[in-house]
């Protein structure tokens, strides 16, 4: 790199700007294809390969590979999202557009999730009865709208990349962050996992392959929730704190309960 060159000067020009908002737009519109066939991925609705298509390993190796896949994405998606990693990152790309390099990497992570995932297709439940099944696509549905709306509730675009270079091809400096809690952030802290979850165990037809998806990643969930949170006392300090001790993490109405004072 040349003296006086930063990853910054790269975007400072027009064309740089452009290619940036050309950049984090197509990470945007594979982030929205991927999603689309995650959906259909676990539910097995309008995909070539779903979570219980195909042949598949035998069952140890198909374990292994599946673990080490899922574990392939949690590092990947709460590494990246991490302060320390992130100001090693924008030594070497453009601070406009780390977010949208962090959405198409998780994008390329889940694709690769997608092929190489083996089928284990032994039956844990059922459920035939049409109001049952019909019941638990709905809640599976339920799912997927409160993920969306909770990435809107936030903000959608800055989430995935989309107003960070926007705000370079405009020369404006990002709107520092800010503590807000609409709607669904009253109820629960984290909205978006929440739906997660549901999306991952509503199913009529839950197969062993689909438990250890859905175990596996409720288990990053939490990890990944409880980095999260570090990082937002780091940012926010005692407002945070204080959200914590009034709102539920997951699960509404389970609040964490307050510690015990020194002396008490």
């Amino acid at each position: 790199m040349k003296p006086n060159s930063t990853p910054e000067n790269h975007l400072s020009s027009l064309a740089g700007k452009l290619a940036g908002l050309l950049y984090s737009l197509c990470s945007y519109l594979l982030f929205l294809l991927t999603a689309l066939y995650l959906i259909g991925f676990l539910s097995g609705l309008g995909v070539p390969k779903d979570i219980n298509s195909g042949q598949g390993l035998s069952w140890p190796l198909a374990v292994i590979v599946d673990a080490l896949l899922i574990t392939l994405f949690a590092v990947q998606h709460s590494g990246m999202a991490r302060q320390p990693f992130k100001r090693w990152w924008t030594t070497h790309i453009p601070a406009p557009i780390e977010r949208a390099t962090y959405v198409l990497s998780t994008c390329l992570v889940l694709i690769l999730l997608f092929w190489l995932w083996q089928p284990i297709a032994t039956p844990i439940w059922s459920v035939t009865s049409t109001w049952g099944h019909g019941l638990l696509m709905a809640v599976f549905w339920l799912g997927c709208l409160v993920v969306v709306l909770s990435t809107f509730l936030i903000s959608h675009f800055e989430l995935l990349g989309i107003t960070q270079a926007l705000s370079a091809w405009r020369s404006a400096r990002p709107d520092s962050p800010t503590f807000k809690t609409p709607l669904l952030y009253k109820l629960v802290r984290h909205p978006l996992y929440l739906g997660f979850l549901i999306v991952f165990w509503a199913t009529p037809d839950m197969t062993v392959g689909h438990l250890m998806f859905a175990l596996l990643n409720t288990i990053y969930i939490l990890i990944g929730a409880y980095l999260e949170e570090k990082d937002l006392v780091a940012l926010f300090g005692e407002r945070y704190q204080r959200y914590q001790q009034n709102v539920a993490m997951l699960v509404p109405l389970i609040k964490r309960k307050p510690g015990r004072k020194k002396g008490a």
